[in-house]
């Protein structure tokens, strides 16, 4: 991919930034941490800075600003944008431009971090040949009328140069005044928190796009990864995203990892987020019967019989009816706007879950050796 890339596009500012702090991370630290160590307070203010940054980037940059999905006031939109600036990722404005057009037109060319042009365009290289969005930015005019979120876009890299690594450092020199434990400051709540930071919210763009499971839309790359949901604050179950993108949470099932929906949730108690846009069950339950209905048209197509007996295939199509009738009965019921028992909505998901469990054993069976 990148080899059809005029290297005039190279963005060097980006590229420089992005491979010095990278290779700081990777040889700097290394050499700090074996000459000095690392005591409580360094590594604090290393988690610390790392999950407000990355907490600004997944409440703030994109449950809120991208994808709207729940009203914020100010103090809240101040802290996200402050410490978002923090993650060198350009400013709020920027990176809502590019990532709702990510969502328009996911895995086609207008797509700005397109995993279909590769795993490493859509993790890095398509920083490194553009950093602002293409003009027109015609798609982010609720922002410009947003006056926080225009003044952290004029000054986005101040605010993270001094925030996100004088401040880091400046602390570390007060709590121990030596140009060692400053350099630590510098270094661990810095550049490695930078890196950190960049590279798991790329891997979104890049990991969540290739591995993974697909339960509620097949159509796009999208995949859920519960990995990648605690590295990001709960960004990982991002089928889930791509198929309701306006949904506060990410993780929707009682076990998945979702800090920031909990934040988002927490912060909605305090009176300081409203208007917390959900799904309904019935809707989600529907989307992963839809997408179950969908396997098994494809196992069909496949025409199996050869390498299934006729009782499985017998059980297969039965189990298939049974999941279609109930997928119609539930559309028809939300179409209706019919309250729907939570005994109903139990046994369809119970049914849901062995339909998926069947599916893959007969795909495995179809593509093993005879």
């Amino acid at each position: 991919m990148f080899n059809k890339i005029p290297f005039s596009r190279v963005n060097w500012i980006t590229s420089i930034f992005l491979i010095t702090t990278a290779l700081l991370a990777v040889t700097a630290v290394p050499i700090y941490l074996w000459h000095f160590g690392i005591d409580w307070f360094q590594f604090g203010m290393f988690f610390f800075y790392t999950v407000i940054t990355i907490m600004s980037i997944t409440l703030g940059y994109h449950r809120l600003y991208s994808h709207l999905a729940f009203k914020a006031k100010w103090p809240v939109k101040l802290v996200t944008l402050l410490f978002g600036a923090c993650a060198f990722e350009n400013s709020c404005f920027d990176w809502t431009a590019d990532h709702r057009k990510h969502h328009k037109h996911v895995d086609h060319d207008d797509d700005p971090y397109d995993i279909s042009k590769g795993f490493m365009w859509a993790h890095i290289g398509w920083l490194i040949f553009k950093m602002r969005p293409e003009e027109p930015v015609d798609n982010v005019n609720d922002l410009m009328r947003d006056k926080l979120c225009m003044w952290q876009h004029k000054y986005v890299h101040w605010i993270g140069f001094v925030l996100g690594v004088v401040v880091p450092t400046a602390l570390a020199y007060m709590v121990q005044p030596t140009w060692q434990y400053a350099l630590g400051g510098f270094l661990l709540a810095g550049i490695l928190r930078i890196v950190v930071v960049q590279h798991c919210t790329f891997f979104i763009n890049s990991l969540c796009h290739t591995i993974g499971k697909r339960p509620y839309n097949t159509e796009n790359s999208a995949r859920d990864s519960a990995i990648m949901a605690v590295f990001t604050c709960g960004e990982g179950y991002h089928n889930y995203h791509h198929a309701f993108q306006h949904d506060y949470r990410n993780g929707v099932k009682p076990w998945q990892f979702d800090p920031t929906k909990w934040m988002i949730w927490v912060l909605s108690k305090l009176g300081l987020t409203s208007n917390l846009r959900r799904v309904s069950d019935e809707k989600i339950l529907l989307a992963e019967m839809r997408e179950a209905c969908r396997q098994a048209d494809k196992v069909k197509a496949i025409e199996p019989a050869a390498a299934l007996s006729d009782k499985a295939m017998e059980a297969f199509h039965d189990f298939s009816q049974r999941l279609t009738d109930s997928y119609n009965e539930l559309e028809q019921a939300i179409s209706n706007k019919v309250s729907v028992s939570r005994q109903a909505m139990a046994q369809w998901q119970k049914e849901t879950r062995e339909f998926v469990r069947h599916v893959s054993v007969i795909n495995r069976q179809l593509q093993s050796p005879a």
